[in-house]
């Protein structure tokens, strides 16, 4: 039996222990994504270059004669059965969760989606807490393309994408881009996506590994500088930019090349300034070949740009920690790793890894010895494959 028939076999039958409900159901499948390279170039105007998981969220789903959703979760089972109206959607703290169901709900509600019919529907994910990984954005996008589904409704899943943005803005007042979203619902099997996020231009790039295998490292580090360190690293590239568009117009940094900025920077006399913003530029640029070295089937570059997209951002955009420094400057150490980077905000989460497959047991151990030795933590290790976007999923 395939991992994901046995997980459905494990989900339905739980489903129907928690809501006594004996209707057909419907499964359904979203990914999680990582970001492969170009981290805190989103809203500086620059690339991305992330790709779709095979980690991700699955919901089972039945019609209820109740007139109201009950929603469940098997990741946080101590919150319960969550009973949402089907009308007049808000956001209530207690609801947790399953906030970010009912703001697909909400933003379907302002596209003219009405829901007369409750549903009983079980989610369980599999990425990890805190990673990274986009849990919250493959929760809204499997949602809102599993509702339209229901109701034999059919958009892009660009429209989807840019539903689930919103709901997180608008409804979760979480203003984050649109490159989690973007990802998860235009994610194509062993390919990533280069995205310009300031134009929304985009385009596959194929990703085809032979003897390597993707790792993706989790941390288990807390993120207690995440958010204030986050919003401070905006306000220094904005500051950046106003600097250097005293000569040159720009309404993002990511305007701007490499030469540009070696010709501008004396504008910038902030040396923290300025490391702030060679790093968006220069990571700008890597993203670029990155994308150009993997349509000639280049892996070791792209592994070499990666490596390069970790050192700027441990130097120049501080993000990094000792945590994530560890692991892959361990990684970098080990037979078989020919790139490896810390991924998303910083400060804890993952670390991405490009690693012989003959290598993978050798550099679980050696990461794991090393990593609890030097930080006294234990680190958790996935090997993913690039997948596709969400899914029904048909038995």
């Amino acid at each position: 039996m395939a991992e994901q028939d046995f997980i459905l076999l494990n989900l339905k039958q739980s489903f129907r222990e928690i809501f006594q409900n004996t209707c057909s159901t419907n499964s359904y499948f979203a990914p999680g994504r990582v970001n492969l390279i170009g981290e805190h170039t989103d809203y500086n105007g620059g690339a991305v270059f992330p790709c779709a998981i095979t980690l991700g969220t699955y919901a089972i789903i039945a019609r209820n004669q109740m007139g109201y959703m009950r929603l469940y979760s098997a990741n946080f089972p101590e919150a319960g059965i969550r009973e949402i109206a089907l009308t007049n959607v808000e956001f209530a703290q207690q609801d947790q969760w399953a906030n970010y169901v009912k703001s697909i709900m909400w933003v379907l509600q302002q596209e003219g989606v009405s829901f007369e019919e409750g549903y009983d529907i079980y989610y369980y994910g599999t990425l990890p807490n805190q990673s990274g990984l986009s849990s919250s954005a493959s929760i809204e996008v499997l949602s809102c393309m599993m509702f339209l589904s229901e109701q034999q409704l059919t958009i892009s899943n660009e429209k989807i994408a840019l539903l689930a943005q919103k709901a997180e803005n608008e409804f979760m007042h979480v203003q984050c881009g649109i490159m989690d979203q973007f990802a998860i619902s235009m994610g194509k099997k062993d390919h990533g996506i280069y995205l310009k996020t300031q134009t929304m231009e985009y385009k596959y790039a194929p990703i085809i590994l032979g003897d390597y295998q993707l790792m993706i490292v989790q941390s288990n580090k807390k993120r207690t500088l995440g958010d204030s360190a986050y919003n401070q690293r905006r306000l220094e590239c904005e500051e950046a930019r106003l600097l250097l568009s005293k000569n040159k117009a720009i309404e993002s940094l990511c305007e701007l090349t490499v030469e540009d900025f070696y010709e501008l920077q004396d504008l910038i006399q902030d040396p923290v300034l300025r490391r702030r913003a060679f790093h968006v530029i220069t990571e700008n640029q890597r993203t670029i070949e990155a994308y150009e070295a993997l349509q000639k089937g280049d892996l070791l570059k792209f592994g070499r740009l990666m490596n390069e997209s970790h050192e700027s951002l441990r130097d120049h955009y501080e993000v990094t920690g000792k945590e994530l420094d560890t692991l892959v400057e361990t990684a970098w150490k080990q037979t078989g790793v020919i790139g490896a980077r810390m991924t998303g905000a910083g400060f804890g989460g993952c670390t991405i890894h490009l690693v012989q497959k003959d290598c993978v047991s050798s550099f679980v151990h050696e990461i794991e010895t090393v990593y609890e030795k030097e930080c006294h933590l234990k680190a958790d290790f996935y090997q993913v494959s690039i997948g596709d976007g969400p899914q029904k999923i048909i038995s």
